[in-house]
């Protein structure tokens, strides 16, 4: 959940920011005289953006995320079972 605190809030109210940002997975848009100056996320929400970010950059990627979303809607699909019978073969 998006929360907003002004500077002078977040002082007095830091540990519970930091509890809340790091077991709930808030996030917290900090503001200094009515404008957002920084924000408080969890290091994991973090690297998920950072990695959302490079994959949404990179082409090749984004080609094949959108075949499968494709295949997918058109129900050319596979079993779980043959999906670990595809590996096995792949594996061994």
């Amino acid at each position: 959940m998006d929360r907003t605190v002004t500077l002078k809030e977040l002082r007095p109210g830091l540990p519970k920011v930091t509890a809340d940002v790091a077991k709930k997975f808030d996030r917290y848009i900090v503001t200094k005289r009515g404008r957002p100056v920084m924000m408080l996320i969890n290091p994991e929400d973090y690297e998920s953006l950072i990695e959302t970010i490079e994959i949404l950059q990179d082409r090749s990627a984004l080609k094949r995320i959108r075949k499968a979303r494709k295949e997918a809607r058109a129900g050319e699909t596979i079993s779980l079972e043959a999906l670990r019978k595809s590996l096995e073969n792949v594996s061994n």
